[in-house]
């Protein structure tokens, strides 16, 4: 099973860059980019992070798909 995010989608919707973020959340750009192009899975602790800053629930970020 993969886990497959809408971290993208949900930040270009609320008109967030990147870096903007990366700064946010502490992070880098890097870690940003490739959790959405699906190459890393976040820690539980970035997971709770996103969901916070983006004011969301687990789902609306994360599905589980099978494969």
């Amino acid at each position: 099973m993969k886990v497959r995010n809408r971290i993208k989608e949900i930040r270009l919707a609320k008109g967030i860059s990147q870096i903007e973020m990366a700064e946010a959340l502490q992070i880098t750009r890097q870690t940003i980019n490739a959790v959405e192009n699906h190459k890393y899975n976040p820690s539980l602790e970035l997971a709770l992070k996103l969901i916070k800053y983006f004011n969301v629930t687990l789902d609306e970020i994360f599905t589980l798909e099978e494969e």
